[in-house]
């Protein structure tokens, strides 16, 4: 495909309403999660002991990119002006946070519920083949709640074609009392926003920035001790709002399409774990 003008896209912008459509919810001990299928897939609320950790649609934003907690496929954070190679050929994603395409393509599209019972729920759906989104494939996520923790699965699996792809999570945390992270390197940012290479020291925050050697995040509010954990070999965080705090687990860096691809090839599958959890915390 040559390089062109980004087609026009038929995603709502990142900055546009989506409202959470028809919901429903999982409980399991001191556990609830309200899980909106229409409104990309997401989670829309995480409640532990009472108490709402997500920014809801109703919380003083209701950008699609900016409240609950979505999956990012099939990539994560931004393309560099919608723009990447692959396989000797140059494709143009649709640009829905200009000049940048941003979060992948199902935060912003309904997801089939392939199966549900009180405890988790197995979600579903199956990624366009045209000039949007050329190479296809299928992407499922599984919630599963417990008394005292959520565990998230999300995978992509390539169609009859190969295609890049990374995966992430984008939790909307409401603002936690402290965020607790010993990142290893972050990827500096340039002029553009964009992560680059190489990797050089964390610098302080606040952060809007991709980081890796991360281990677990620990965030506390309202009495509450809540720990991140993931196989994530990347974490991205944003903390620049005062309303909220973003622990994005992923599996490359924004802009992997550019800086690190990772490929998948014909039925190939990728995948990515993501935990909440919480604890009492020590006095």
């Amino acid at each position: 495909m040559a390089s062109n003008p980004p087609p026009p896209s038929p995603l709502d912008d990142a900055l546009a309403p989506l409202p959470a459509g028809e919901t429903f919810t999982l409980r399991h001990g001191a556990v609830e999660v309200e899980l909106a299928p229409d409104a990309g897939g997401r989670i829309a609320q995480i409640r532990f002991a009472g108490t709402d950790w997500l920014v809801g649609p109703g919380d003083g934003s209701h950008a699609t990119i900016a409240w609950g907690c979505y999956p990012m496929v099939p990539w994560a954070g931004r393309v560099r002006g919608g723009r990447f190679g692959f396989g000797g050929r140059h494709y143009r994603l649709p640009v829905n946070m200009a000049p940048h395409a941003i979060h992948g393509l199902g935060f912003s599209r309904p997801w089939q519920v392939e199966s549900r019972d009180p405890f988790g729920a197995t979600l579903a759906l199956r990624l366009p083949r045209d000039e949007h989104w050329p190479f296809g494939g299928l992407a499922r996520q599984r919630v599963t709640v417990a008394e005292a923790s959520v565990h998230l699965e999300l995978s992509v699996e390539a169609g009859a074609c190969s295609m890049p792809a990374v995966l992430g999570w984008h939790p909307w945390f409401r603002k936690p009392d402290m965020l607790n992270f010993s990142p290893r390197a972050v990827y500096p940012r340039d002029a553009d926003g964009i992560a680059t290479t190489p990797t050089a020291p964390p610098p302080p925050g606040p952060w809007d920035d991709c980081f890796v050697g991360v281990g677990t995040v620990v965030l506390e509010r309202a009495g509450q001790r809540l720990g991140l954990a993931s196989d994530a070999s990347h974490w991205v965080v944003y903390d620049g709002a005062a309303h909220a705090t973003c622990v994005e687990p992923q599996t490359g860096p924004p802009d992997a399409f550019n800086i690190e691809p990772r490929v998948l090839e014909p039925g190939e599958r990728l995948a990515l774990s993501f935990e909440l959890a919480w604890a009492a915390i020590e006095s």
